[in-house]
C-alpha cells in the first residue's frame, strides 16, 4: 500500500501492528533515519533492542546470505512482545529477497522494516511494498514539515505552551533547517525551558536557534550598517586578533547587505521583506535589521553592493598584492560612511 505524506505521518505515529513489511525511502538520509526511528519505537517499543525483539541487518549482508532475512523474521525472541527486523540501505537488487520473505510471512512473525535512498516510481522494491495488502511504502520528500508534524515534535520535546508568533518562527526555522538540526533545536529548547512556567517566547527561540553569523562578525556588520564609524576600529582589531578570515568577513558582509536590499525593496514594505528572509530572522536580530533598513535606501544599497563586489573582484585578481585584511577593512569603512550620508 502506498502511503501519502499525510497518511505516512499518522502511520509512523501509530503503525499497523499486523503489517508484514514497511519501506521508507527518500533522498535525505537524516529524514529517513528520523522517521525510521519514530516508526520502530511505535511498532515494537523503546526497549525492543534491549529485549532482543529488534534485529538489525545490513543490506550488504543479505546479498551474501539471502536466507538470513527469513530466518530473522521467523525467529522467536526470549522476551514476549512484537518483533521487527530492520534492513537499512536496501536497493532494487534485493527485491527478490524481500519478496521471498514476505510471501512466507505469517501473523506473529517479525515486521520487516526497510530503509532505502531515493527510489523512482519504477523501482521494483518500491512496487513490491506498494502492491502488497499487508505491506506499506512511504516515500519521503524534502518538503518542509507541516504544522501538524511540528506540533507532534513539540509535544515529543515537552513544549506545549507555544503562542502563535513563536509557532510561526518555528515553522520558518523548520523550513530552513534540516530535519536533524530542527529536532536538535527542539531538544535544546526543551532543556532551556525546563522548569519554566512562561510560554515559549521569540527570545527563547533566538537564544537557542543556530546563529547564522559568528557573534563578532555580526557585531561588526551592525556597526557598519548603522554608520557607527567610531566603533569600527576597535571591533576590527578584535576580529583580526581572534583569527577571523578576511574572506569570511566579506562573504558575511555581502549576505548582510543583500538581506538589507531584499528588505528595503520588498513590494509589501520592510516588514513583508524581512518575513521572507531565509534563514528566518526574529527577536533582537529582527529588530536590528529593521532599524538598519530604515537607514539605507535602494540607491545606497546598490552602491554598497558595488563596493563589496569590487572588493571581491580585487581579492580574486591575479595581480592583487595588498593584504586582504586592510582591503576589506577599507571597504567596510566606506560602507559605514555611506550609511551616514
Amino acid at each position: 500500500m502506498k502511503l501519502s505524506a499525510r497518511e505516512a505521518a499518522g502511520f509512523f505515529r501509530k503503525p499497523d501492528s499486523n503489517a508484514a513489511g514497511i519501506l521508507i525511502s527518500g533522498e535525505d538520509a537524516m529524514r529517513v533515519a528520523l522517521k525510521r526511528q519514530e516508526l520502530v519505537a511505535a511498532l515494537v517499543g523503546p526497549e525492543a533492542e534491549a529485549e532482543m525483539r529488534l534485529s538489525r541487518m545490513a543490506a550488504a549482508d543479505l546479498r551474501r546470505d539471502t536466507a538470513a532475512l527469513l530466518d530473522a523474521v521467523k525467529a522467536q525472541g526470549f522476551f514476549p512482545g512484537p518483533r521487527a527486523v530492520l534492513v537499512e540501505d536496501a536497493t532494487d537488487g534485493l527485491a527478490a529477497t524481500f519478496k521471498a520473505a514476505l510471501s512466507d510471512w505469517a501473523p506473529g512473525d517479525a515486521t520487516i522494516v526497510v530503509t532505502a535512498g531515493n527510489l523512482t516510481a519504477r523501482s521494483s522494491l518500491r512496487k513490491l511494498f506498494e502492491g502488497g495488502r499487508t505491506t506499506y511504502a512511504a516515500a519521503l520528500y524534502n518538503d518542509p514539515p507541516s504544522r501538524a508534524e511540528i506540533e507532534t515534535e513539540l509535544s515529543r520535546a515537552g513544549l506545549r505552551d507555544v503562542p502563535g508568533p513563536s509557532m510561526a518562527a518555528l515553522e520558518a526555522l523548520a523550513a530552513s533547517l534540516g530535519p536533524g538540526d530542527f529536532r536538535q533545536l527542539l531538544e535544546k529548547l526543551a532543556l532551556y525551558m525546563r522548569g519554566a512556567d512562561a510560554p515559549l517566547s521569540l527570545e527563547d527561540i533566538e537564544a537557542c536557534a543556530p546563529a547564522s553569523l559568528e557573534a563578532g562578525v555580526d557585531d561588526a556588520l551592525d556597526v557598519v550598517a548603522e554608520g557607527r564609524t567610531g566603533d569600527l576600529a576597535p571591533i576590527m582589531q578584535r576580529l583580526w586578533a581572534q583569527g577571523t578570515s578576511p574572506v569570511s568577513l566579506l562573504i558575511f558582509g555581502m549576505r548582510r547587505f543583500r538581506s538589507l536590499y531584499a528588505v528595503v525593496t520588498a513590494p509589501g514594505g520592510a516588514s513583508q521583506g524581512i518575513a521572507k528572509l531565509r534563514p528566518p530572522v526574529f527577536g533582537p536580530r529582527r529588530d536590528k535589521l529593521m532599524r538598519q533598513a530604515g537607514i539605507w535606501t535602494p540607491a545606497k544599497l546598490d552602491d554598497a553592493l558595488t563596493i563589496l563586489m569590487d572588493t571581491d573582484l580585487r581579492l580574486r585578481s591575479a595581480g592583487q598584492k595588498a593584504p586582504a585584511g586592510p582591503v576589506i577593512e577599507r571597504a567596510l569603512v566606506r560602507l559605514a560612511y555611506l550609511a551616514r550620508r
